[in-house]
Formats: C-alpha cells, structure tokens, sequence
C-alpha cells in the first residue's frame, strides 16, 4: 500500500478557501500585563472564540467539505474525546450529512451534550479498556460512512493549518516577525498545520510542541526518530491531548518543521486557566491552556522576543474552571 500524501502548503490555502465562510477568523490578541510578566511581545491566538469553541472545526470542516457530495452521501464517522467530536458534528450538521461519533464516556460532559446537539449520534466507549479505532472502524465497515480521523488526515491537517495563515497575516499586518509559535500537541494535526504555514510565512520562527506531563509522546518520537506511544490513555487533565502517539503523517511533517517540545504539568495548566480568566478575560479549557502554560511556567523563553501561542479550545465544564479558580 502506498504512503498517503502529505499535505502542503498549497493545501493549507486551498482549506482556507473551503472553509470561508463556515470558520471564524480568530483575534491575535495582545495583554500587557502578560507582556510585563513576560519580559517579551506576547501574541495570543483565540481558537476559544472558534465555532464549535476549538480550531478543530476548521480540519472538520475542510475533511467534510474536501469528501464531495458523493463522498458524504453514507455519512461520516469520528473518533474524538470531544473537540474534533463537535467540530466533525457542526461541519456535518452544515454540509446536511448524518455523523456518527465515538466518544469515551468519560468525555467532558459539555461535549458530550454540544456533540449531540449538532445533531451527531454519539457512541461512548470505555477509555481505559476500549479502543475507539476499533469502534470507528466497525461502524464504517457496518455503514460505508467515511472516516475523518482527528488528526491523521491530510485535509483535517491542512484545515488545522489556516490558524497559521491567520497567524502569519496578522503578524506581517502589524510589522511583525514571531520568533516561536507555541502550540498545543497530542496527535499533531494542529502543530502539523500550523507549521506548514508559519514556516511559509517566517522560515526562522521556531514552533515549539507542548504537551501533558506523562503524556509526551510526540517530544519522545521526535528525539527518537520514530512514533512512540504513551504508556497511558487517561490520567491528565488535560482530556483534549490524550492520543495515544502520533499519527504518521502529522509526524512525517513535524520531524521537518519543529524546533522543540516541552511539557507541562496539571497545577501548571490549572494555574494558566486561572490566569486566562483573570487577567486576559478569556475561558480556556485545560488542553487548549497548555501552551499559556508552557510560557508563564519559563518552559518558552519569552525575554526581548516576540512569541505566539495558540489558546486551541475553550470547551471546560463548569467544574474544573472552578477548581482552576480556586487552586490556581
């Protein structure tokens, strides 16, 4: 079987075509209490104000859009613990196409609920012991309904990659050069596509990979040369960044454009929510802060530079943004 295509920069900007008009064109926001704690230019890009609340819809999108009429006529499925579960659900409810979701029954329950009401059949596994692949797989076998895989996806990939785009003609708008782009990562799409663009855009910007504490499975296969898996599938969190490795093709486009990737832990990422709710005015859940993170923890050296990070979801349940609140 051959290798399948990576994707390009020319189909990052054939995505952002597609999804014209569906996606939200998120600010690149400045704070100047961060700047002064930073020592640096701080540029904050608010994928918590995306539609579905996460830059998962624009890859949704584009995979729905790019499969064609013919292609979306059985439907499509999804395996996702909640954000590329909305995204797929609101670009099918959009395209009038039935979705099938596969979400682990520990999901966020807001995902859960704004899952279905875009109007998705939802099937929950156990994280622990089942294997959403395995689940997914059976449902297409069963139903003939294409696949959109939450990360290891050429088209969800290069939609991923207009948050890099906007980036770049932000940053060139405001007579600006980043010197990192810090990025959430668990399978990679986001970081994949986002490469493609700023590295375009910028060819000395470095883009920088966090992840969960214990959850490091991309900065391990990046050290290694090859895709190395988590030991664990739970105990984060930061639910959103749980893959259990990296997909190939994500990977075969970040071993390329990535300069490093560092972690974070869970009182570093309920603090970073707490700061995002106080200082910055913004509501980020625990996968989408890990990036805020990295940079308020002295993971990302900010000092005399100009950064981006990239807030990538504001989906959090009630209960944890008053944990965050209270311990943070």
């Amino acid at each position: 079987m051959s290798e399948p295509a990576l994707p390009s920069i020319h189909d990052v900007r054939r995505a952002r075509d597609r999804i014209a008009g569906h996606a939200v064109q998120t600010p690149l926001l400045v704070n100047h209490v961060l700047d002064a704690r930073l020592g640096g230019r701080i540029l904050l890009k608010c994928e918590t104000l995306q539609r579905t609340g996460s830059f998962k819809f624009r890859g949704a999108c584009n995979a729905v859009s790019a499969l064609g009429e013919a292609g979306r006529a059985k439907g499509v499925v999804a395996a996702s613990s909640g954000n590329h579960a909305q995204g797929v659900a609101e670009a099918a409810r959009l395209f009038g196409v039935a979705a099938t979701i596969v979400m682990p029954s520990d999901a966020p329950a807001i995902k859960l609920e704004r899952t279905r009401r875009s109007g998705a059949t939802v099937v929950t596994y156990d994280r622990v012991s089942g294997d959403r692949d395995a689940v997914a797989r059976e449902i297409v076998e069963r139903t003939g309904g294409a696949l959109i895989h939450p990360f290891n996806n050429a088209d969800v990939i290069a939609g991923q990659g207009t948050v890099g785009l906007e980036i770049v003609d932000e940053a060139r708008a405001r007579g600006l050069a980043p010197d990192a782009v810090v990025v959430p990562c668990s399978g990679g799409g986001l970081s994949a596509g986002v490469g493609l663009a700023v590295r375009d855009g910028f060819p000395d910007c470095g883009l920088v990979l966090v992840e969960p504490r214990d959850f490091d499975d991309y900065g391990r296969s990046l050290r290694d040369g090859r895709i190395v898996a988590n030991a664990s599938t739970s105990g984060s969190i930061c639910d959103a960044l749980m893959a259990p490795a990296p997909g190939s093709i994500s990977f075969a486009v970040n071993r390329d454009n990535v300069a490093a990737a560092v972690t974070v832990d869970d009182d570093t990422v309920l603090a970073a929510v707490a700061f995002a709710f106080r200082e910055l005015k913004l509501v980020v859940e625990p996968g989408g802060a890990v990036a805020l993170a990295a940079l308020l923890s002295g993971k990302v050296d900010c000092r005399d530079r100009t950064v981006v990070a990239v807030l990538s979801g504001g989906n959090i349940d009630d209960a944890i943004l008053a944990r965050a609140l209270a311990t943070g």
